[in-house]
């Protein structure tokens, strides 16, 4: 395996990146390496360049809400010095208290709150990449309504390093709510879940998170049956109306406590790491994804007969499989009901290069191959990270 090249800035990465890609070597891109067991197989290549060194906060305006920062900033340490002025940036997804903020971006990690608060698309408001042909491109800028020019940030959001080398990105703030609490429901099935999840809404609520657990998960929570959680944020008063008003849009569908206040970030910290102890306790484990109308998405947990969890506001749901074909069997079965899915993690032991890890890419995956060869024509960047097949 190749030494690791560390570049200490982005004139660095970029000068570094152009003086591998030219005479067509490959390159493996990456931060902490916290995603490498995430999307498709890592293929070695010539030359390896991490981020991780390239961690300062270059603009941080905390009354505009807005910060620029290098992609080899850890997630938890920006996250430490944003809190101090009662600022996030919520992107608290599997592996994020280890990963880079590059990372979390490459490989588009979102969070429960998703529902309440968004993703990375919706958080980004600006970028600086490093390209092949030793460019930097700025793409956005650190005004939260920017609409000028082609945003080619949003490109590299999701794109595993495929296209380019994310060297700066400037992120909207969000305030810390001022208090949060999480509402669990135990419920008899999936129905009685999405019922109380659209009464709530029907009642003017806003929750900034929904989750709804199988029982296989529920019940490391003491639950027995299906648990839908809310969590509210907001001042007292909002929060106060928030859990009487749920409570009764619940009625006697099934029982609902609140967690305590010191336990609520616990609770979500240890939905976060479903897939980390998942992938810890089997190494030839594996995690989908699949993405359904959110009409649907209760269809598409009730099918799950493993550990499944639902973000039921955003139409995502995820199965925890221990088996390579069981995993691959509802995969395809998914596809076969139009819901779009992906592998996207597999444990150690698991050889990804040789599983079909996206069954079903899509229409638009020839635009995806186009994108591809317009920035990386020769695909020396990241080869087959994107499900194996870019």
């Amino acid at each position: 395996m190749s030494d690791i090249l560390y570049p200490a800035n982005p004139e660095d990465l970029r000068s570094t990146l152009q003086w591998a890609a030219g005479p067509r070597r490959t390159v493996e891109l990456f931060g902490a390496n916290s995603k490498r067991l995430m999307a498709g197989a890592i293929t070695p290549a010539t030359v390896r360049i991490s981020t991780a060194q390239m961690k300062r906060i270059l603009q941080y305006e905390p009354r505009d809400l807005t910060v620029s920062v290098e992609a080899g900033i850890p997630y938890a340490e920006l996250s430490r010095e944003l809190a101090r002025n009662g600022q996030m940036i919520p992107l608290s997804g599997p592996y994020s208290s280890e990963a880079t903020i590059g990372g979390i971006v490459a490989a588009n990690i979102s969070e429960s709150r998703r529902r309440g608060y968004g993703t990375a698309r919706d958080l980004v408001i600006g970028m600086e990449f490093a390209t092949v042909e030793g460019k930097l491109v700025r793409s956005g800028g650190m005004v939260v309504k920017n609409v000028a020019g082609l945003d080619m940030a949003k490109l590299m959001i999701g794109s595993f390093g495929t296209l380019a080398a994310i060297a700066t990105v400037n992120f909207k703030l969000l305030p810390i709510p001022t208090v949060s609490r999480t509402l669990l429901f135990q419920l008899e099935d999936v129905k009685a879940a999405m019922s109380v999840y659209q009464a709530t809404m029907k009642a003017g609520l806003n929750p900034i998170a929904v989750d709804i657990l199988n029982p296989v998960l529920a019940i490391q929570f003491g639950v027995k049956g299906f648990l839908l959680a809310l969590q509210f944020g907001g001042n007292e008063a909002v929060i106060e109306r928030s859990a009487r008003e749920s409570a009764k849009a619940a009625g006697d569908l099934g029982q609902v406590r609140a967690v305590a206040p010191e336990d609520d970030a616990r609770f979500w910290t240890t939905v976060a790491q479903f897939t980390p102890r998942h992938l810890e306790k089997f190494r030839e484990g594996l995690v989908v994804r699949i993405s359904t109308p959110l009409s649907e998405c209760g269809d598409a947990l009730e099918a799950v007969e493993h550990a499944g969890h639902a973000h039921a506001a955003s139409g995502v749901v995820r199965a925890w499989f221990t088996r390579a074909d069981a995993a691959s069997r509802w995969l395809n079965a998914c596809a076969k009901r139009g819901w779009k899915g992906v592998v996207e993690f597999a444990g150690e032991d698991i050889d990804r290069s040789r599983m079909i890890l996206w069954p079903a890419p899509g229409g638009d995956f020839e635009i995806m191959k186009g994108i591809k060869r317009m920035f990386d024509p020769e695909g020396l960047l990241n080869a087959k990270r994107m499900y194996n097949l870019l």
